[in-house]
């Protein structure tokens, strides 16, 4: 059974982090309609939904990704990179526990799960404004044991790794080659987001579909010549607080249980 936990949009949403993009105007009752399409759309591609509690006071928990990276032995808590955002994890560890073993990150460690990027055994974790060095050295050193390997990757331009470069396909990454080095994933092709569109390497690649958000026309059309299959959403307002698709969810198989 495929699993995805997501989290409501907050009250507090236009009081969110921003690192990368100016505050703009956001409309929180848009926002929630564009996340529910993504909850339905993720429901169309076979995903059983769990949804954490609300945090109204918390403008960024609806960025679930960040709080956790969930492997098929083991989920490990993020430490967010941005103080505001660590009680976050608490209600996540909670649900996740029903499925895996937990295991923590220890201060002055910090990482965000949208640095995460996982290919096969490997896991390329973004050395950026939220992830430093040390999170990506214990994340290696709790995972070695079960066969990952943690590659450290510089990001520069954006915000998390997941900004940059994301998976549409087996071997296939989705990339902006100003953002972060395609020398770096020397066993994948990569296709190149459109030179107008440079933050539209963010897509969620599941069940044999690409989500991908509706506001990137140029790089969609590039993907479906590729012969992927697109399916588009509606996230403008979540975008604003510099989300994206994979940053709304946490998505894993359920067979295996914590024990």
């Amino acid at each position: 059974m495929l699993i995805a936990i997501t989290r409501p949009v907050s009250a507090s949403l236009a009081q969110c982090e921003l690192t990368h993009q100016a505050r703009l105007p956001i409309d929180v009752g848009r926002a929630r309609r564009q996340h529910a399409a993504y909850e339905q759309t993720l429901r169309s591609l076979g995903a059983t939904l769990i949804q954490a509690p609300e945090a109204p006071e918390l403008p960024d928990a609806v960025f679930i990704e960040d709080t956790a990276i969930v492997l098929d032995e083991v989920a490990v808590m993020a430490r967010p990179g941005a103080a505001s955002r660590r009680k976050e994890t608490g209600p996540v560890a909670s649900l996740l526990s029903a499925y895996r073993p937990l295991h923590q990150l220890e201060p002055p460690a910090t990482l965000d799960g949208g640095d995460v990027l996982r290919m096969g055994r490997t896991l390329y974790v973004g050395l950026s404004s939220r992830t430093n060095r040390l999170g990506a050295a214990q994340l290696g050193e709790m995972l070695e044991p079960m066969g990952y390997a943690v590659v450290g990757v510089p990001v520069t331009g954006c915000l998390h790794l997941k900004s940059a470069v994301t998976q549409v396909a087996d071997g296939l990454l989705l990339l902006n080659p100003g953002w972060v080095a395609p020398a770096t994933f020397s066993d994948c092709e990569f296709l190149p987001v459109a030179d107008q569109e440079p933050g539209a390497a963010n897509a969620l690649y599941f069940s044999g579909a690409v989500i991908y958000p509706a506001h990137f026309p140029d790089t969609a059309e590039r993907l479906v010549r590729h012969g992927l299959k697109v399916v588009p959403v509606e996230c403008g307002e979540l975008a604003k607080a510099e989300g994206g698709v994979t940053c709304c969810s946490l998505l894993f198989e359920a067979s295996t249980l914590a024990t």
